[in-house]
């Protein structure tokens, strides 16, 4: 989709008009008939209204009531969501936005809802199965907005759609290794350095966890550093995002009944919204040094594969009892939060579709976040979070949950019992870090069984925008 800024005042154009009220509708030209059916279309509720002229159509699209400035920014998002079902739905193919009354901020939420809602994975679609949506182009007219704020929104948007995509294509398709490669090429073009770890070099470093997952596939395993590190760089110290990118996950020998495996392509979303952040920032050329740690395989019951009952010691020398080779997110997160040690990071924020217990607490309206010695950085994050509406519900990270990971026979076991298995997957994956740290479980929001307004079925892209305002933050303050 393309978005430009447009310098005329609409005339012939299919128009979007964005108001805060019914005295807006007099310096837009409307016959008094038209306004008289606005009106009436208003007093019953509607937040958009339709004028066909025939030969273009024009839309009233009213200003959300009295709510915070994140509620506000999301209602309008759900706005312009609502406005593309219109757009799609009459096959119109070019819109104009024009608002005098809406600021620059929320004219960009409006059109970044038609954006992302306007998203589609059709790959695998032929023939009259493909339904293309009808919106290519929407011009904004406005001087609130700038032409830098529409690139920053389809860098972003852009970041987005890769990240979906990654999640929607099958295990057939999205290896680990094709998963290194559409790293490799969004660093390529945003400028960043990208370096790829084969399987060899893994064995090298004896990343124990990751080459345990990876035993029973036969695909080899990647373990991708994704770093931008700018000349003027704001921070002394890099911050580093771990993906969790187990890109088919059937549970291995611990199998999982068919039905809780028709999704699990998803369960490289963490991977995915790792790189989809690190392009926009480095696209965007944000001042800021960031790392992204992706280590990825599929986890497959074959005659290799680890066993419940195994012992495997992992990148940092302890040793792991394995009991469940389900709980296999942890494993190969924990050889990459290890790894992250040797950056001396400002912050670790790990990201993972890593417990069916975090979607069962919290459902898809948000993830479950978790902290160690990053409060502050936590509390900024969780701004960050709920400005983007992609929120942050906090666990506890109490010691006695730390307990239940006592094994006898190894220096811990990758479950914790049937109880509270988010908060003891994120007390797992602490043990392998000694610096600030945050860990996400997306595993409620990263895969949609139907869309949830600009958030499309399948793959959300959950993360990316997070990551990138998050990191924004640290240089506008």
């Amino acid at each position: 989709m393309k978005v430009d800024k447009s310098t005329r005042k609409p005339s012939s154009a299919n128009i979007i008009y964005l108001i805060k009220s019914n005295n807006d509708l007099i310096d837009l030209n409307f016959s008094r008939e038209e306004v008289s059916y606005i009106k009436n279309m208003r007093k019953a509720k509607k937040d958009i209204v339709e004028v066909n002229r025939f030969n273009k159509r024009l839309y009233i699209a009213y200003y959300p009531g009295q709510v915070s400035v994140n509620q506000k920014s999301e209602a309008i998002r759900v706005l312009g969501n609502k406005a593309l079902g219109f757009l799609n739905g009459s096959k119109i193919t070019k819109v104009v936005v024009s608002s005098t009354s809406f600021s620059g901020n929320d004219i960009i939420a409006f059109v970044e809802g038609m954006v992302l809602g306007n998203y589609q994975f059709l790959k695998y679609k032929t023939g009259e199965n493909k339904k293309v949506n009808s919106l290519e182009e929407i011009s904004i007219f406005s001087k609130e907005v700038s032409l830098k704020d529409i690139d920053e929104l389809m860098v972003i948007s852009s970041a987005v759609y890769n990240s979906r995509d990654y999640v929607n294509e099958p295990d057939s398709f999205m290896t680990a290794e094709q998963l290194a490669a559409e790293a490799k090429t969004l660093g390529d073009d945003s400028g960043a350095k990208v370096e790829i770890f084969t399987k060899k070099k893994i064995e090298s470093l004896k990343m124990g966890g990751l080459l345990a997952v990876n035993r029973g596939s036969i695909n080899p395993p990647t373990f991708t550093i994704f770093e931008w590190k700018p000349k003027n760089a704001v921070n002394d110290k890099p911050y580093v995002f771990v993906g969790k990118g187990v890109v088919y996950d059937t549970g291995g020998l611990s199998l999982k009944p068919s039905n809780f495996m028709e999704t699990m392509k998803c369960d490289m979303a963490g991977a995915a919204a790792v790189i989809g952040g690190m392009y926009a920032i480095s696209k965007l050329k944000l001042p800021v040094h960031v790392i992204g740690l992706i280590p990825a395989t599929d986890n497959r019951p074959d005659g290799n594969a680890y066993t419940p009952g195994d012992v495997v010691t992992m990148f940092d020398g302890s040793t792991v009892e394995v009991l469940n080779t389900d709980a296999e997110g942890r494993m190969i997160l924990a050889d990459a939060l290890s790894y992250a040690k040797k950056y001396d990071p400002e912050l670790v924020i790990d990201i993972a579709t890593l417990t069916g217990s975090a979607s069962r607490a919290i459902g898809s309206q948000a993830m479950v976040g978790m902290k160690v010695n990053s409060g502050k950085e936590f509390v900024g994050l969780c701004k960050s979070a709920d400005k983007v509406h992609e929120r942050i519900v906090e666990f506890p990270m109490w010691d006695e949950y730390g307990d239940m990971l006592r094994s006898e026979i190894a220096d811990r076991k990758n479950i914790g019992g049937a109880e509270a298995g988010a908060i003891t997957a994120g007390k797992f994956l602490e043990h392998f870090t000694d610096y600030p740290y945050i860990h996400l479980d997306i595993a409620g929001p990263a895969f949609l069984a139907k869309s949830n307004a600009y958030r499309t079925v399948g793959g959300t892209g959950v993360g990316v925008r997070l990551f990138y305002e998050f990191i924004k933050s640290k240089v506008e303050g």
